[in-house]
């Protein structure tokens, strides 16, 4: 799970117990270091298992995924996890102080690395302003926190695990302009030098992607960057673009995936 080391899906299937329908089929496709790959398509092509595969929430029923050549099932779960971070729509923060719930994954990090992950997570300036600072807690999964104040937490959590690999659902539109700003500016602080899988429902975020993957009922139907994509104009990725699919249809993986921090902790 080395930064340097690419991942390949091969052939990758993917089939729930007793659902008669595979999810994933054939897919197969290889992520270079440091890239940025965007997964799109409508709610139901695939896009939530796919990622969930890569930290093993589920394994491959078929095929395999491979980092630096290394099938993901030959490695132990806890070694695979902590080389991911994640951020997601439905932020996972506990009933704990600030400083605890961003150094959750790294516990012996000193105060001034909390407050410098939050400063590039543009969080630091709201984290002053409460009562106690940082020794401020935030309740059950941060409820004392508007929606951008959290995803700036678990921001700053992820560039505090500092993860070779990234998994990312931007989820940004239910947040207001400031807000999202602020988000976006420590979102591609966060990207920076990582391979990154993004659920994209951004715009902004699919043309800077280095590859889009196009699911289409479980199946990789196109691949590429943007413009090329775009330039054929009757293709799936073409008419998802011209419905501005991404912002309003694109299904959260919030609901499935939980943070690799929780998971570790699974029996």
């Amino acid at each position: 799970t080395a930064p340097n080391s690419a991942i390949e899906f091969q052939d990758v299937q993917f089939q729930y117990q007793n659902n008669a329908v595979p999810v994933l089929r054939g897919v197969s496709f290889t992520v270079q270091p440091g890239q940025m790959v965007a997964v799109v398509g409508l709610s139901g092509a695939g896009k939530t298992t796919l990622v969930n595969l890569v930290p093993r929430f589920h394994d491959v029923t078929g095929g395999a995924i491979r980092i630096g050549g290394v099938d993901v099932r030959d490695v132990t779960v806890a070694s695979l996890r902590r080389a991911i971070g994640m951020v997601t729509q439905d932020t996972i923060l506990f009933d704990a102080t600030i400083a605890e719930n961003i150094a959750f994954a790294a516990p012996e990090a000193a105060q001034a690395q909390i407050e410098s992950v939050a400063r590039a997570a543009h969080a630091h300036e709201f984290i002053v302003d409460l009562p106690k600072g940082y020794d401020t807690v935030i309740g059950e999964r941060g409820q004392r926190l508007s929606g951008g104040q959290r995803q700036r937490l678990t921001i700053a959590r992820a560039l505090l695990k500092n993860p070779p690999l990234l998994i990312l659902d931007e989820a940004t539109s239910a947040l207001d302009a400031e807000s999202e700003l602020l988000l976006q500016d420590a979102l591609e602080k966060l990207l920076l030098n990582r391979t990154a899988f993004v659920i994209a429902h951004r715009l902004s975020t699919i043309r800077r992607a280095d590859a889009i993957i196009v699911l289409q009922d479980g199946r990789v139907v196109e691949s590429g960057r943007h413009d090329e994509l775009l330039a054929c104009r009757d293709s799936v990725y073409a008419r998802l673009y011209a419905t501005q699919v991404f912002d309003s249809v694109t299904a959260p993986i919030a609901s499935q995936l939980e943070t690799v921090e929780t998971a570790d902790k699974m029996p």
